[in-house]
């Protein structure tokens, strides 16, 4: 990277923005150059303030958002069409939402100023391209602008089934469940909502839901597409999700200690990725992991002769973290052009 700032400007200051901006913080080449959100200023300094392991040391005054790094102009919007990124001249806008996910949405953005526009949730339809990484990050091309780093899910079902591909353990089928902690769509109380499960209590049920992410990982694993399924679980747990996945391989001699090598190894090439724990893990243990996936070499299992059960766990800032490793791998693209879109 040059000693250039790469300007990030963020669209739903929920838990993904307020990852991003303490990653930001982190960063010696990063900025948040704006935030749009329809919350008020004053509550959204004092969730950044008091969220987290660690304290983050910022003011609110008038409408900026200042640390000791950078000063971010706080924007009060609701919709793409009305946020005038090109003022801030951001290289990338993250679209953090959760409901501004359609093309018609990305190219709002675009037709706004933002250099690029990167969705944190998975897309309808038309986007340039998906960028996993440790999957497909060098496929990336100066051309993109409608980009999507995929979903906590999808990061986490992914690097897991490439892992045990590229060890030579060939995936005959893979279904998989989402143990997945509510989310801030959800009512914590029952109300009418978009159908009937997803209208009571995400504190007081377990909710089956539908997940698109193995059609996703299909597209990105294409030796796979049509042999994965899956579905979601949302439970009463505010924060951490478990990778519920059984696996029918090709080679009935494949066992649980082939598998959890595969993702000891991969984990080896791909620390900032993969991690596997031996230790009998829960859900709390996983808040804060960085990786796409905490493998649980603890709950691998066979049953017959080709299936196998693992569990692993994984949360929002790992797939924070992969926003910014997709942002890095373009502005790199960029600099290497000398910043010309092609």
């Amino acid at each position: 990277m040059t000693g250039r700032k790469i300007k990030i400007g963020i669209m739903g200051f929920g838990l993904i923005g307020r990852h991003l901006y303490r990653l930001a913080l982190e960063s010696d080449n990063m900025e948040i150059s704006a935030i749009c959100d329809i919350g008020d200023p004053e509550i959204i300094h004092y969730l950044l303030e008091t969220e987290g392991v660690e304290d983050i040391d910022c003011t609110l005054e008038g409408n900026y958002l200042t640390n000791g790094k950078f000063s971010t102009r706080m924007l009060s919007a609701d919709r793409p069409v009305e946020v005038p990124w090109d003022v801030f001249d951001v290289d990338f806008v993250v679209d953090a939402t959760r409901i501004h996910n359609t093309f018609e949405d990305m190219q709002a953005h675009l037709e706004a100023g933002a250099g690029r526009v990167l969705i944190s949730m998975l897309p309808e339809l038309h986007i340039d391209r998906m960028v996993i990484p440790g999957i497909n990050l060098n496929s990336i091309a100066l051309k993109d602008r409608m980009i999507c780093a995929g979903s906590a899910t999808t990061g986490a079902l992914a690097i897991l089934l490439h892992s045990l591909e590229s060890a030579g353990l060939a995936i005959e089928t893979a279904f998989m469940t989402t143990v997945h902690a509510y989310t801030s769509d959800q009512s914590l109380q029952d109300r009418a909502g978009p159908d009937r499960r997803r209208s009571r209590s995400a504190a007081e049920n377990i909710i089956p839901n539908s997940n698109a992410s193995p059609k996703w990982v299909g597209r990105l694993l294409p030796q796979l597409a049509g042999r994965i399924e899956g579905n979601a679980l949302n439970v009463p747990v505010q924060k951490g999700s478990m990778l519920d996945t059984t696996l029918v391989f090709s080679d009935p001699v494949v066992s649980p200690e082939d598998v959890n090598q595969a993702i000891i190894d991969g984990a080896e090439k791909h620390p900032l990725l993969l991690a596997a724990a031996s230790d009998p893990i829960v859900s709390s243990d996983v808040l804060g992991c960085r990786q796409s996936l905490l493998f649980d070499t603890q709950a691998t299992i066979k049953s017959g002769q080709c299936m196998i059960k693992t569990i692993g766990w994984y949360e929002t800032m790992g797939h924070a973290c992969r926003i910014m490793d997709v942002i890095r791998a373009y502005c790199h693209l960029d600099d290497m052009a000398g910043g010309q879109l092609q």
